[in-house]
């Protein structure tokens, strides 16, 4: 295994040790961990950028095929500008919008304690807004 893949396997290693103490984790064939959260689907993948830079990369999946209200999509925006851990992102389709919560950041290093906590705040602001926009209490 080159340097570069056994980097991004620790790394992942390292992540669903973490999340593993709070949620169900599960490898996919290509390394990435899948897991959900109060309804909110995530995936976590490793990338080395450079020699001693390997980032874990989280994507949540917010809500899907809402309404293509602008009130929505505003109170989008606005949470993004509320010092949220991560960068909200909006896409149209025909079915309506979507909305993703991604962060990323070098955990190279990093404990599974503070990785768990750190991870835990993305994926709990992912669930809070999920339930903000639908109205819903986490995990209804």
């Amino acid at each position: 295994m080159n340097t570069e893949a056994a980097d991004t396997a620790a790394l992942l290693t390292s992540a669903r040790e973490a999340l593993e103490r709070y949620l169900e984790v599960h490898v996919d064939d290509d390394g990435a961990l899948t897991f959900s959260h109060a309804d909110v689907p995530c995936v976590i993948q490793a990338t080395r950028l450079a020699e001693g830079l390997t980032v874990l990369s989280l994507t949540c999946v917010v809500a899907w095929d809402l309404p293509d209200d602008p009130a929505i999509a505003a109170s989008a925006a606005e949470r993004a500008g509320q010092g949220l851990f991560g960068t909200l992102g909006v896409v149209r389709s025909e079915k309506g919008i979507d909305i993703t919560l991604r962060y990323a950041f070098p955990a190279e290093g990093m404990e599974p304690s503070p990785l768990g906590t750190l991870l835990m705040l993305v994926v709990s602001t992912a669930s809070q807004l999920r339930s903000d926009l639908l109205g819903t209490a986490p995990g209804e």
